[in-house]
Parts: structure tokens; sequence; C-alpha cells
């Protein structure tokens, strides 16, 4: 795969979300090709309809609230277009993604990496200068 970039979330592309903060066990859900796993504390987030969940720690450390059940993703992330079909672990499971897409993560580790569709992607991140 090519060189990673570093990209914030444009301006007025906030989700809705709400912590999952009730006595649980957790639990499972297929989405992106792979089983997700859900744990107490992690949060239910919609971005503009699409409903998935993510990593408590995670969420609490990239994102800020703007008004009742409402964030607004405050961190930078790191990306590129995948060269050929794949799948990218996260902290809740994998995502399965094709040649094109492009591959994101929270860190320039690569840590804690999703996918999401080239066209997804331009509308919600801007190069960050």
């Amino acid at each position: 795969m090519g060189k990673l970039t570093r990209y914030t979330r444009r301006e007025q592309t906030n989700v809705t979300a709400i912590k999952i903060d009730m006595e649980t066990d957790g639990f499972t859900y297929r989405k992106w090709g792979g089983e997700q796993i859900v744990r107490p504390g992690d949060w239910l987030v919609d971005n503009n309809g699409d409903v998935y969940t993510v990593d408590g720690e995670a969420f609490e450390a990239t994102y800020a609230k703007v008004s009742q059940g409402i964030y607004t993703k405050t961190a930078h992330v790191w990306a590129r277009e995948a060269e050929s079909d794949g799948q990218v672990q996260s902290t809740s499971g994998f995502t399965q993604y094709h040649a094109g897409d492009m591959v994101v993560f929270r860190d320039e580790r690569e840590i804690d990496g999703w996918a999401m569709s080239k066209a997804d992607f331009a509308a919600l991140y801007q190069v960050d200068e």
C-alpha cells in the first residue's frame, strides 16, 4: 500500500451518538464483512445514516460533544487508498475493503483501522495542512 496521509474531519459533518452505558455482557453484530464486538462503554454512532459502534476509549479520545447527542470528530486520521482487496482490524473486529477504497487509521502506527469508499471518505475528510 501507499504512503499514509494525515486528514481532518470536514466541518459540519457531526455524528449522533449515545454511550452504551448499561449492564450488559456485550453483543456482536455483522457489518463490513465481519463480526463486530460491542462492549459496555462503547458508543452507538449514526454517521449520516451509517450506523455502527465505536470503542468507548477511542470515541472519547477522538470526539467532542457539540450538544446533547451530537458529536464532532476532533482527532486527525491517517489514510491511504487500497491498491488491492483486503481487510483491516479495528478494536471491534475486521472491515473488508476493495481496491480503491480508503483504509483509515486512528493514528500513524496503523492501530484501530477501518475502511470506506473513496467518495464517502472525501465527503467527510480533507487533507490536513
